[in-house]
């Protein structure tokens, strides 16, 4: 049986995410092992306990939440949390703007791709077809 955390946890998730991304999340927690462990921990503490916190709205998460991810370089997520910030409310103009504020503060290389990150993130949700990578345009 699932704490109140947890459920907590699996419905943001699922919410953000999708039913889909939601029934695999809660499948990976409800087995044994380390990869469990870890969705777990995220599950429970992220989701369940920080992101559900009262004070700011989800969208403001998300930009937290993103610029942090920028500023590690952490692109992977990042685009997971791209795509949660759309489900939060985030427009396609502000996620753009979070990246070019970090600019001045982080530099060129990681909004760099920070941007490519969320170009393919825009192309797989059907809201820009047009925008290149940096990859794509042979900058890099």
């Amino acid at each position: 049986m699932m704490n109140e955390t947890r459920e907590r946890g699996l419905e943001f998730f699922s919410d953000v995410l999708g039913k889909d991304a939601g029934d695999m999340m809660r499948q990976a927690v409800e087995q044994d092992g380390f990869s469990s462990t870890l969705g777990q921990i995220a599950v429970d503490f992220a989701f369940g306990s920080v992101w559900t916190r009262p004070g700011l709205e989800r969208k403001h998460r998300s930009l937290v939440v993103i610029a942090i991810l920028i500023a590690t370089r952490q692109t992977a997520e990042l685009k997971n949390h791209f795509r949660i910030g759309l489900a939060n409310g985030l427009t396609r103009t502000e996620l753009e703007e979070a990246v070019i504020q970090s600019i001045p503060y982080l530099g060129l290389p990681a909004c760099t791709q920070a941007s490519s990150a969320l170009i393919e993130v825009l192309r797989e949700r059907g809201i820009d077809t047009q925008s290149k990578t940096t990859e794509e345009r042979g900058l890099v």
